[in-house]
């Protein structure tokens, strides 16, 4: 599996590492980018390093950091774990962006590539996503990407308050790829029309 980057119009994902820590550390340490993460919200510049060395350290993740093209500066990161050649399948999650990136195509193009990369180069059959049954926008969110919404796992996991989520799955066959990589193409094309002049994160 590579480790190369993948490159998109709005900027590219590269193989995330400890490196990308206090480039990361102003959106991960934001409570609110980081409301509905499992992992505990990192305070500190080593806190991040430290969450980054644990996802990366993950045999079976494939981590990406965001970088943004015109200023190039690091706006979030997205990961492809759970990998399984076998079962040829794999989850996407532990994404997160920038607040002022909120709104714009990064999300949306972050996820077309790695879709693209999981379909197209891997050779899976199926993607799927999850989320917290109270995470309202990355609902919205993962329906617009073109997952469908199969099922619900209740009980699923605790929060870091302590309390239980119910995890809503959303997945995407590979024989659906195709519709949904046009209709994310259109999604991020209308997207940076919307959005004019790129401007910094923070």
């Amino acid at each position: 599996m590579t480790r190369d980057s993948l490159f998109g119009d709005t900027g590219h994902l590269m193989p995330l590492s400890t490196d990308h820590a206090e480039a990361l550390f102003p959106s991960a340490s934001d409570p609110e980018v980081w409301r509905w993460m499992p992992r505990p919200r990192p305070a500190t510049v080593a806190g991040t390093r430290e969450t980054l060395g644990q996802m990366t350290a993950d045999p079976d993740r494939r981590c990406f950091a965001a970088q943004r093209r015109g200023d190039d500066a690091v706006i979030g990161s997205t990961s492809l774990y759970d990998i399984d050649l076998a079962e040829s399948r794999a989850e996407i999650g532990a994404t997160w962006f920038d607040r002022s990136c909120w709104g714009g195509p990064y999300n949306a193009e972050s996820q077309l590539l790695l879709f693209a990369h999981a379909f197209e180069d891997l050779g899976l059959a199926r993607l799927a996503l999850r989320t917290d049954h109270l995470n309202e926008r990355s609902q919205r969110a993962l329906t617009r990407l073109g997952p469908v919404h199969e099922g619900t796992l209740r009980s699923h996991m605790r929060r870091q308050d302590g309390t239980r989520r119910d995890s809503l799955y959303y997945s995407l066959p590979a024989d659906e790829w195709p519709t949904a990589r046009e209709t994310l193409r259109e999604r991020i094309a209308a997207k940076s029309r919307d959005r004019g002049p790129q401007r910094s994160a923070g």
